[in-house]
């Protein structure tokens, strides 16, 4: 009987700093290296971001696994984040399966506690793991197991990411 695997969907931003005009053979060496379960996408000059359907046994090897790939067909790739990771209300909402009026209104009738957001001004921004964490304390709502695994893994990812990025040790960081 061989291994269970399941299907996790998660998404890579990456910043190319290779020569212009080479994103074409790029785009084929990707393939070629093992992505060719992602969709890839060209938006901001210098940006990809690669929308994976992985199978795997769990999400870390799923993510793991899709890095490696990346990291062996260029180093001109430097990892932006793994998503889905932040979120405002609305992609919140989407991902429980509720309006954003109804997020909104659970937000602010449990106040004390629903998740911080990680950034507070005109737009909010929370961790999607901490918000299905909520919601899977709360009961009633059907959050995917996979989803809170992805998103789970994508915030320690942009953690330990951000951290390796920082120009300051951590020791000397005000919390």
């Amino acid at each position: 009987m061989g291994v269970l695997t399941m299907e996790y969907i998660f998404t890579l931003r990456y910043q190319w700093k290779g020569p212009d005009g080479e994103t074409e053979h790029l785009i084929e060496r990707l393939g070629a290296g093992g992505c060719d379960d992602a969709l890839i996408g060209l938006g901001h000059p210098g940006r990809i971001a690669m929308e994976f359907s992985r199978e795997a046994v769990d999400a870390e090897s799923a993510i793991r696994s899709a890095l490696e790939n990346v990291s062996a067909v260029s180093k001109d790739l430097h990892l932006i984040e793994v998503a889905p990771d932040l979120v405002g209300l609305t992609d919140a909402a989407e991902w429980v399966g509720i309006s954003r009026q109804g997020m909104r209104k659970l937000m602010l009738s449990h106040w004390q506690t629903f998740p911080r957001p990680v950034h507070e001004g005109s737009v909010s921004i929370w961790h999607l793991a901490d918000i299905l964490s909520w919601f899977e304390a709360r009961g009633g709502y059907s959050i995917d197991s996979r989803t809170s695994e992805i998103a789970e893994l994508a915030r320690r990812i942009n953690l330990e990411n951000r951290i390796m990025r920082s120009s300051q040790p951590l020791d000397r960081l005000a919390l």
